[in-house]
């Protein structure tokens, strides 16, 4: 798909300023869309959406399709009369940089469980629990089943209850049946809020870009519920996982042990649970990143059990029928293919024949020569250019850390000789024939290393980072303002 030239900034929901010790679906998404406006952008791009799971990481979620509840606002629920004021109150830290999951997960729990014995069933949550019942039963009773099990994972649960034995399953439902309503109740509100900040942001011109990571968590009700789908045993077991080789920046490559797609029974399926979640994703946001884009053309599968991800090996995957079936469905795609790293022909073919605009990251341009295709002089218009993703130091912090000679060859290439590389950067990218130029709003704030949001390959400290609203000012909106103007975002 063709996009409009364009800029933006990437914040995630749970970097947003406010009370209650994390970014919310509340008053500071409305405001940040009106900075975006004022800043004269058009895009608001934000990570995946779903239940996190393990380390907080929204890659690794209870669901491909559920919403995170944590990002649920407390003062709606105040508002529907479920919740009192003085109780949301409670919480003594009304704005801080760094989430502390533990703290906020115990006191919005604590919150939740009050509102929830005040809800009862309307007509518009049983439409709800009507239109998302393929996903929303299998998930409810997966996060109660969960739960009542300890919060470990469902490979370790009753074996008739981890192979789903219709009976016993029943039996389940039956006794959880006022913690899988609760559950439910949750991602009524998740949803309903949602819906109120994407029509706003339509109000205001600016469209919301999302992310699909490719592969799910094995701790997933997508997992537990469709094994079929997945190289499992018969036992659930995983028989391959996911990860990539070895490369420059790891001898042993990077093993994630996410579970691998069945394609043969997905294509025998016309790749109805994709369709799905294309369908699903594309309710909530207006453009999608894919993440690891070069999966659909082959992935790395490594045997369960290989303590690094060497022993390996490229296995194909069926890109083409795939995407070809979605966009029957769907038409044409609103699709940003994550493409980083090292790409062969079937990814760029693949990639290209979709007309999916490729990714540019302007911190990986100046390692090597002018041919590097980082390099602005070297992009097509069809992409997308960044200073740094979530994945990225900040910047300033990366800029801080390069060597004398590759600072250097920043410094020349950019003409840089004031003492802000932060906005020499965002110029660059602005000044630049690609598409769309985005930013993240750490970059915009000018921050070191500390603003960092996640460090691949760490399993700790990561997706904390939080803007304070003081930071969100007039000053900064303006400066952003004129150059998108003069640059024809």
């Amino acid at each position: 798909m063709k996009f409009e030239r364009s800029g933006g900034i990437i914040l995630h929901i749970t970097s947003l300023p406010g009370k209650y010790g994390i970014g919310s679906l509340g008053k500071n998404a409305f405001e940040f869309i009106d900075f975006l406006s004022d800043a004269g952008q058009k895009i608001w791009q934000i990570l995946p959406l779903g239940h996190a799971g393990f380390g907080f990481s929204p890659y690794q979620t209870f669901s491909a399709f559920a919403g995170y509840p944590l990002m649920i606002d407390l003062d709606d629920l105040v508002a529907e009369g479920l919740i009192s004021k003085k109780e949301i109150s409670a919480y003594p830290e009304r704005e801080a940089d760094r989430v502390n999951y533990k703290k906020i997960i115990d006191f919005k729990t604590k919150i939740f469980k009050h509102s929830f014995k005040n809800f009862t069933s309307t007509n518009e949550f049983d439409l709800f629990c009507n239109e998302k019942s393929t996903w929303l039963e299998n998930y409810s009773l997966f996060v109660a089943l969960r739960q009542n099990f300890g919060n470990i994972s469902w490979c370790n649960w009753d074996k008739l209850i981890k192979l789903r034995d219709p009976d016993k399953l029943e039996e389940m439902r039956e006794q959880l049946k006022k913690e899988i309503f609760y559950h439910k109740f949750l991602q009524f509100f998740f949803f309903k809020q949602w819906q109120k900040v994407k029509n706003y942001a339509q109000k205001k011109g600016i469209k919301i870009f999302g992310d699909i990571p490719i592969f799910i968590s094995f701790d997933s009700a997508d997992a537990w519920t469709k094994p079929e789908i997945f190289q499992f045993d018969e036992d659930r077991n995983p028989i391959k996982v996911a990860g990539v080789p070895p490369d420059f920046f790891s001898k042993t490559g990077q093993l994630w042990g996410n579970p691998l797609y069945n394609w043969l029974e997905l294509e025998e399926q016309d790749f109805a649970w994709w369709i799905k979640r294309f369908q699903a994703i594309l309710e909530l946001v207006d453009i999608v990143r894919i993440d690891h884009f070069r999966g659909f053309a082959e992935y790395w599968a490594i045997p369960t059990g290989e303590k690094t991800a060497i022993n390996g090996k490229w296995e194909p995957a069926p890109g083409k029928k795939l995407f070809e079936n979605i966009q029957k469905k769907m038409g044409e795609l609103p699709v940003i293919a994550e493409d980083l790293g090292i790409i062969t022909d079937d990814v760029i073919e693949l990639r290209d024949r979709f007309n999916f605009p490729g990714m540019k990251i302007l911190q990986f341009a100046f390692d090597s020569d002018l041919n590097n295709p980082y390099l602005p002089h070297n992009y097509p218009e069809n992409c997308v250019v960044y200073t740094g993703t979530h994945d990225n130091d900040t910047t300033l912090g990366w800029y801080k850390k390069l060597d004398e000679k590759q600072r250097k060859r920043v410094d020349e290439y950019l003409n840089y000789k004031t003492i802000d590389i932060c906005w020499q950067m965002i110029e660059t990218a602005w000044k630049s024939k690609a598409d769309i130029a985005i930013i993240p709003m750490q970059d915009l704030l000018g921050l070191d290393s500390s603003a960092r949001m996640n460090t691949p390959g760490t399993s700790s400290g990561n997706w904390m980072w939080r803007v304070r609203k003081d930071q969100l000012n007039m000053q900064i909106a303006k400066k952003l303002r004129t150059l998108t103007r003069d640059c024809g975002r």
